[in-house]
């Protein structure tokens, strides 16, 4: 049977649909999880119309009465200011100097509990890495920010993560002005990895006798989780609850599963612990919603686990991977079938799906997708400096520099105001990454085995360069090791970027007008008088001729 037939088609009835399919992707890696002991967080950024630049804020003392303005992170809307603190951590893209890393996703939830007022999901990302030396400081800032000024943004997922943890946190607003929010969060096992993309993952609750209430954050701690007080209470209220505490489910009550929560969210998850597991087939008809469209959204079958145990160590590299993911292999890869064309491309028109007849269809949606602006793996590394590896654009045509976390300013290629998403610069690495990724989707197939090659190439040297890096700095003064990591990353992307604006000149040059450029040593072909030979001129694949042959005239 072809799984991959099945899937292209899934539809469900549209009294089932969401009116929005939202976008990014988070993993986590637990320290005893991963191959050197480190933690990981790693975040796609995905949006149209976004540009890609690594945020940076410089460490700082602030005077007594001092203010910090609030921008709403999406559109730039003023929501006033709040009091700053004396002392502001340097923030590198979504890492701090103290290694605190913070990603999150959207899924939206009910739409009654989204607001304007208050503090939105991105400001609140970026006013905690400023003002925190760890993951659960972080946690009880975005806690104590809410219930004071509000929520201002729709559902959300949060990763957080330092040198020792990392947690997920599922937050949604109470809606109409009010302030606080509806939320829970949970350290994920040292020996365990996790993932979230667009939809809440985190369901029943430790309810137990034992639990204790922090009335400065007006929430229950019980081990390792945390909730707000007044969470059940608030869903009976609202309708979304009804039955035991024992009983509650804070996906269910805050963002019922719909086929694109599963089909186009939860499969990625899927596809990130399918790496590390021998046991995922049994949650494939739940992530990919055919268990919820054969009952009619009355079941979504077997939920998989929030988090599993790795059958082998994780390592950065694996998380590059990770984030590359198009899920190769399995049923849902993206470059394969009709839609993919003749030279398997992995571009979609319209957005993640279309209706024909009044039946909405979806695409697969995998972690690695056109449309992302950045993306990380932080590397948090206890005793050693945290790497936070940078990327821009497409992750599978992309490659991460190492971008220390305690550097004095980001290079050139990576800054905010370098271009932007309607301002083409020759020196910013957003536009040059998607150059190359832009030309590579016309014939994918054909061009992406150079961008591998490449990718490998930069992989390879970073990864062997770390230690080195390592070594360089062990025993030199603070304000030298700033000056040296700095030095080293930002040279290092612009000599990335530099070696990506080679490619795509060669990628033009060989594929050109959909022909191949001969080849000789290294060089393009020439005859014996210097003129270039004819090239290659490249047919459809067979499968592809046959498809179109019935629309070609024939003898």
């Amino acid at each position: 049977m072809n799984m991959k037939k099945i899937i292209k088609i899934a539809v469900i009835a549209a009294m089932l649909l969401p009116t929005e399919v939202f976008a990014c992707t988070n993993f986590l890696v637990g320290k005893d999880a991963s191959a050197d002991g480190s933690t990981f967080v790693s975040y796609a950024a995905d949006s149209y119309g976004m540009f890609g630049f690594l945020h940076f804020s410089p460490a700082a003392d602030w005077p007594k009465g001092a203010m910090r303005e609030v921008k709403d992170w999406d559109t730039g809307r003023p929501q006033g200011e709040i009091p700053q603190v004396e002392h502001t951590y340097s923030v590198v893209g979504n890492m701090n100097e103290n290694q605190v890393t913070i990603g999150e996703t959207t899924w939206g939830g009910r739409e009654e509990l989204w607001d304007t007022v208050g503090i939105d999901y991105g400001s609140l990302i970026y006013i905690a890495l400023e003002r925190s030396k760890t993951a659960r400081e972080a946690i009880e800032w975005f806690i104590t920010l809410v219930n004071e000024y509000g929520y201002a943004s729709e559902g959300e997922s949060f990763s957080f993560g330092d040198p020792n943890e990392v947690w997920i946190m599922d937050l949604i607003g109470k809606g109409n002005g009010k302030k606080g929010a509806n939320w829970v969060a949970v350290r994920i096992p040292d020996n365990a990895i996790s993932g979230h993309a667009n939809q809440a993952r985190i369901t029943t609750l430790p309810i137990s006798k034992k639990a204790k209430v922090n009335k400065k954050l007006n929430c229950v701690c019980n081990g390792d989780w945390m909730w707000d007080k007044d969470m059940i209470a608030f869903a009976r209220e609202k309708g979304y609850f009804s039955g035991a505490d024992k009983d509650f489910s804070f996906q269910a009550a805050f963002n019922p599963f719909d086929f694109s929560g599963l089909y186009v969210c939860e499969a990625r998850v899927w596809s990130f612990f399918n790496h590390f597991s021998d046991e995922m087939d049994k949650y494939f008809d739940y992530a990919t919603g055919k268990t919820f469209r054969e009952t009619g959204g009355k079941e979504a079958g077997e939920h998989m686990p929030l988090w599993i145990i790795p059958n082998r160590k994780v390592s950065a590299q694996d998380l590059k991977e990770c984030m590359r993911d198009e899920y190769k292999n399995t049923p849902l890869d993206i470059t394969q079938g009709t839609d993919a064309g003749p030279w398997n491309s992995k571009l979609r028109y319209g957005g993640l799906g279309f209706k024909v007849d009044s039946v909405q269809y979806w695409y697969e949606r995998p972690t690695a997708t056109q449309q992302t602006a950045w993306s990380f793996v932080a590397q948090m590394r206890k005793d050693k400096e945290g790497i936070f590896w940078f990327g821009v654009d497409d992750a599978a045509c992309s490659c991460y520099a190492p971008m220390f976390c305690r550097i004095n300013h980001v290079p050139e290629c990576f800054e905010e105001g370098n271009g932007d998403s309607y301002t083409f610069s020759p020196t910013s690495a957003w536009w040059t990454f998607n150059l190359v990724a832009n030309w590579a989707y016309t014939k994918y197939s054909r061009m992406y085995p150079h961008i591998r090659e490449m990718q490998q190439v930069w992989d390879d040297k970073f990864n062997t360069q770390i230690a080195g890096v390592d070594e360089k700095i062990a025993g030199m003064k603070e304000e030298d090791v700033r000056s040296f990591l700095t030095h080293y990353s930002c040279s290092q992307a612009e000599n990335l970027v530099a070696d990506w604006q080679r490619l795509y000149i060669y990628l033009v040059t060989k594929f050109i007008d959909g022909q191949e450029r001969k080849e000789e040593n290294g060089e393009f072909k020439r005859n014996q008088y210097g003129n270039s030979c004819g090239p290659n001129r490249i047919a459809f694949p067979e499968d592809f001729l046959k498809k179109i042959s019935p629309e070609i005239t024939h003898e």
